[in-house]
């Protein structure tokens, strides 16, 4: 297996303010994948007093040089690509709000003054989406002076071609970076650098989803905490190669038995870890669920909805480790039965608590609830969490065993009433099976069926 890493460091800029952190930060990168992994590491700009190869803290970097190496990486002529490729960028970063607003990654000879900006976000996201490369790992540390830029340009999250791909990446105000740590790292590239610390997991692999599990916690009180995305499966960083001797362990027998037949896999502690096969819808699901607050799961009876919802779904977002922060979301799961309203209430009642305390929630939810989507928006902005995901599984249930049409509509106006004033706080999620959809167009159901 070729696994190439390119790490950019550039401090000198002729029309911004010169850096000092980028060219320490990219060669302390450097030097831990040459010494704590399989890469073969190539770096911009590169010097080698003593024939010991360096990240120059004094040279420039032209756009040509970047582009080149860039598309030598990801996407170089003939079939010699590698299996795995790696970028880190520390530099400024540029953010063009005239006309059509775009993201640049800045280079020496960046000049805004003469609309030059850089490397585009955009140039980089095509690139990665028509790379042949399998293994995909992105890595941007930018500085900004002004608006923060906007990195969902750059991530190709899993479009293109079937991939395993790790995006992580922040920006922060140049004159900061040196206030933020006493040491010779800006604050993210040390906790880049402690997430790859081989020894930190014993003789296992450090994995992209190691790695942003760890820097989302370690970051997670900065005002400007990364963006950490991950695809596909897990990809190997980095490991300690003086590992000890293996032993064999014998394999436990749990006494729980991985086939469902006609049940679900559920989203708890035990079925996800024998779920399989649906990796790249499971991906899919992700990818709306990060970019939009409306989701709806449709599919014939028995063929795995429930499944994927709950096992799938459901447990990456817990985890945290496909989106970024998403283990700090609120996720309330039910079923609408013959009284959905009721359950819609009753899925805002927290756990753990007495019978007292629930029946006092139950009634105020319920009260909220009779109030319509200004009753449920309430009930969802003053939920601590900065992320409230609703599943609504077997929505299927609201036509077969609700026999209240104004309880059906009353319902149906609540959810899409609330999805709409709620904005990001709120995403909404359904399950159903495919032959119900049509139920979906009998009525408007406060535009259910544009949904």
């Amino acid at each position: 297996m070729s696994r190439n890493a390119l790490i950019v460091g550039i401090n000198q800029y002729r029309h911004l303010s010169p850096l000092k952190a980028p060219a320490v930060d990219a060669e302390a990168i450097a030097q831990r994948l040459e010494r704590d992994s399989d890469f073969r590491v190539m770096r911009i700009p590169e010097v080698a007093p003593e024939g010991k190869p360096s990240v120059g803290q004094q040279t420039v970097v032209s756009l040509a040089q970047l582009e080149d190496a860039l598309i030598q990486l990801f996407k170089p002529e003939g079939n010699q690509y590698p299996d795995t490729a790696l970028l880190y960028f520390s530099g400024h970063g540029l953010w063009k709000e005239k006309g059509i607003a775009e993201g640049y990654l800045a280079t020496s000879d960046t000049n805004p003054s003469a609309r030059f900006y850089g490397l585009s976000l955009t140039w980089l996201r095509r690139l990665l989406e028509e790379s042949p490369v399998r293994q995909q790992i992105i890595w941007l540390d930018c500085y900004h002076s002004g608006a923060l830029l906007d990195f969902a340009e750059a991530d190709p999250g899993d479009r293109g071609r079937g991939r395993d791909r790790c995006f992580i990446a922040a920006s922060r105000n140049f004159e900061l970076a040196y206030e933020d740590l006493g040491s010779d790292h800006s604050v993210r590239t040390r906790a880049l650098l402690e997430g790859l610390e081989p020894g930190r997991l014993g003789d296992r692999w450090a994995t992209n989803l190691s790695l942003t599990d760890f820097i989302t916690e370690t970051l997670k009180r900065e005002l400007q905490t990364p963006i950490c995305n991950n695809s596909g499966e897990p990809i190997n960083l980095t490991r300690r190669w003086q590992a000890a001797a293996e032993t064999t362990t014998p394999v436990a027998t749990t006494g729980i038995c991985p086939y469902k037949g006609l049940s679900y896999f559920d989203w708890n502690s035990d079925d996800p870890n024998y779920f399989y096969g649906r990796q790249a819808l499971t991906d899919e699901l992700l990818d709306h669920v990060r970019t939009d607050n409306f989701l709806a799961i449709t599919g014939a009876s028995g063929s795995g909805k429930s499944s994927v919802l709950r096992a799938g779904l459901l447990h990456q977002l817990q985890q945290g480790r496909r989106i970024g922060g998403s283990d700090r979301w609120d996720i309330r799961l039910f079923l609408p039965g013959d009284n959905p309203c009721q359950n819609l209430a009753a899925a805002f009642i927290d756990g753990g608590i007495s019978h007292i305390e629930r029946a006092e929630q139950q009634g105020k939810a319920e009260a909220l609830i009779k109030e319509g989507a200004d009753g449920l928006r309430r009930l969802v902005q003053t939920t601590a969490s900065p992320r409230v995901v609703l599943v609504v599984d077997q929505f299927e249930e609201v036509f077969t065993l609700c026999q209240d049409a104004a309880e059906r509509a009353h319902f149906f106006a609540t959810l899409l009433g609330a999805l709409d004033s709620c904005g990001d706080k709120l995403c909404l999620i359904l399950a159903m099976r495919a032959d119900f959809v049509g139920r979906c167009f009998e009525q408007d159901y406060s535009g259910l069926a544009q949904q």
